[in-house]
């Protein structure tokens, strides 16, 4: 797929599906691993049909400006950093790439690559924390192509984003905001991926 980004039309991006926001460390819910069925089946699918997937992982070194607001978490050479097991076997056919904020969109490559790929007609958005690094992606990228007059439409998943809960975080206040804000930038929200027939979500 890494030699074909000029034939990619759709783009699954994935975000932060990794051990250090749903198994272990700081920032881990083990109660996000409700959405992992619908990302697995989304992955096996654009796999399938030889679509882009591209894996978004959170990586800092001890030094990161983002640990003066955040606890610790997802330090180089961690397991924290690596994705969930159920999706690691997919990353070597795929892309990945690595963030030290909460936005992709400002990782190294990250719209060098977008650039990369002048067919594309479809983004797919799915991850955690909906709040943060989905919600401070798929915004900015959603403006990136209006920029450009690229005609690209950017969609995000329902069930297939969540974050985490805490009694100064609760889940469903900060969920919902978040999709009211990514609807408000013209990202088009879905309940559930579904793929009927080519080309149509």
């Amino acid at each position: 797929m890494k030699n074909k980004l000029n034939e990619i039309r759709e783009l699954l991006i994935v975000v932060d599906m990794v051990n250090g926001f749903i198994r272990e460390g700081a920032l881990a819910d083990c109660g996000l691993t409700q959405i992992v069925p619908e990302i697995v089946k989304m992955v096996v699918e654009y796999q399938k049909r030889g679509q882009g997937i591209l894996f978004v992982k959170d990586e800092h070194t001890d030094r990161s400006a983002e640990f003066k607001n955040f606890p610790v978490h997802c330090l180089k050479g961690a397991s924290e950093c690596e994705l969930i097991e159920e999706l690691k076997k997919y990353e070597k056919d795929n892309m990945s790439i690595v963030k030290n904020s909460t936005s992709a969109i400002f990782a190294h490559g990250f719209l060098k690559l977008i650039d990369l790929m002048p067919n594309l007609k479809r983004v797919v958005g799915c991850g955690v924390e909906a709040d943060i690094c989905v919600l401070n992606l798929f915004i900015p990228l959603k403006n990136y192509f209006d920029q450009n007059n690229r005609y690209v439409d950017v969609f995000v998943v329902e069930d297939a984003i969540d974050t985490f809960n805490t009694p100064c975080h609760p889940r469903d206040v900060y969920l919902n905001a978040s999709k009211l804000l990514m609807r408000q930038s013209g990202i088009k929200l879905v309940k559930k991926y579904k793929f009927d027939r080519e080309g149509d979500l």
